[in-house]
């Protein structure tokens, strides 16, 4: 088991996970939302290659439309 900071929340993950299946798995559509890793935006092409660690921050932000 491992904690990962989400959103400034403490989150404990039991399994490997990137940042494409913590999304996943949290119910967050990846198509929507923009995710700083680490204090970095990583390319989302690469969100499936990046493995989630000990210590590890991500911010997620969601997409809202408006006028």
């Amino acid at each position: 088991m491992y904690t990962v900071t989400v959103n400034g929340k403490k989150v404990e993950l039991e399994k490997i996970l990137s940042i494409k299946d913590y999304l996943e798995s949290a119910g967050v559509d990846p198509k929507i939302v923009v995710v700083e890793y680490n204090f970095e935006i990583p390319d989302k092409s690469k969100w499936n290659e990046i493995t989630l660690k000990d210590g590890d921050n991500l911010e997620i932000v969601k997409f809202i439309g408006g006028g």
